[in-house]
């Protein structure tokens, strides 16, 4: 029996196939772009962190639907949402929760922050200080949170879906390299073209409103079982020696890169290869091709590099250096 055959017949959580798991996570795209439009890419982005239990980083200017895309992924399947906006006055309590004295009691009790839902989407990230910011590292990490020394286990699926503006650092603080590599992709929302803005207007002018998914005909096609199918049959995802090596020869390339004050890390690579399992299971695959590993090493790899200062100046870029390595590196057969 093959591994396709096994994944056909081999079911997970509410008795859900793998088969089953990959069409209902693939109708996302067609259900989503009943509210967002041309976004396609970044919705499979999502899907892909779902499965592999990983963060998002979305950077795109205001106004290019981040929230709408976030928000509408979490009623595709089904899944609870929270938006926190990350200001500078934001506290770590605001975001993991806290202890609240209750008077009736004369006793301290636990109140849940925004943290504890399935897909929380931490708006302009880069706008609260390091130490807010810092209040996520162990809820993307341990996928717990601990207050008053008492861990407390996050809902399961939990995924951060940050986002970030890429034209304004007035009153920012940037993400430190360490939490940067916490975020499975980095996904870059551009601006939309010609004829998908005029779609746009289009919805709007028929009395669409982004405040209510509902009206606009998105309904849940997936839920957090077929996730849990979908984890257990990319688990059974292979990679040949070869894929695995040349997995590991695009990130070393990166730290002797002269452009690059800092390279992939070994959990980079750890991510590229998380990465390209999912992919080639939405794929239809039980195995990972070396195209795999090069459609995703643009956004897993983009925010994992620093470019040098005197590189920037030259017009250098983190996208520009990872392609270069793309085109270096020889790809096995």
């Amino acid at each position: 029996m093959t591994g396709a055959d096994t994944e056909a017949v081999t079911t997970s959580g509410g008795g859900v196939s793998g088969d089953e798991a990959r069409t209902a996570l693939l109708a996302l795209r067609r259900e989503v772009a009943k509210a967002v439009v041309g976004h396609d890419a970044a919705v499979t982005g999502l899907v892909i962190a779902l499965l592999s239990r990983r963060h998002v980083l979305l950077e795109g200017v205001p106004g290019v639907a981040k929230t709408l895309l976030v928000r509408s992924v979490a009623a595709a399947l089904s899944l609870e949402d929270r938006r926190v906006q990350f200001t500078p006055d934001l506290m770590p309590g605001d975001v993991t929760g806290s202890l609240v004295y209750d008077s009736r009691s004369a006793e301290f009790s636990f109140r849940p922050g925004p943290v504890f839902t399935n897909l929380l989407l931490a708006d302009e990230i880069n706008r609260t200080p390091p130490k807010t910011q810092a209040s996520l590292l162990e809820a993307m990490e341990e996928y717990q949170v601990s207050v008053d020394g008492i861990p407390r286990p996050l809902p399961d699926p939990f995924v951060v879906a940050a986002t970030q503006n890429p034209v304004e650092y007035e009153g920012t603080y940037p993400l430190p390299e360490a939490q940067l590599d916490r975020f499975l992709l980095k996904l870059v929302l551009p601006l939309p073209p010609r004829d998908d803005e005029i779609r746009m207007l289009e919805r709007h002018a028929e009395g669409f409103d982004p405040r209510d998914l509902a009206a606009a005909g998105v309904r849940a096609v997936a839920g957090p079982e077929h996730l849990r199918a979908g984890r257990a049959a990319v688990s059974r995802v292979t990679a040949r020696p070869e894929v695995l090596a040349y997995v590991v020869d695009l990130c070393r390339a990166t730290r002797s890169s002269p452009s690059l004050r800092l390279g992939v890390s070994p959990r980079g690579a750890t991510a590229l290869l998380l990465a390209a399992r999912s992919w080639a299971w939405l794929s239809g695959r039980d195995f990972v091709t070396p195209d795999d590993v090069q459609a995703l090493a643009l956004p897993v790899l983009r925010h994992r590099v620093a470019v040098r200062a005197e590189a920037e100046l030259e017009g250098v870029t983190a996208d520009g250096v990872v392609s270069g390595v793309l085109g270096a590196v020889p790809v096995p057969r």
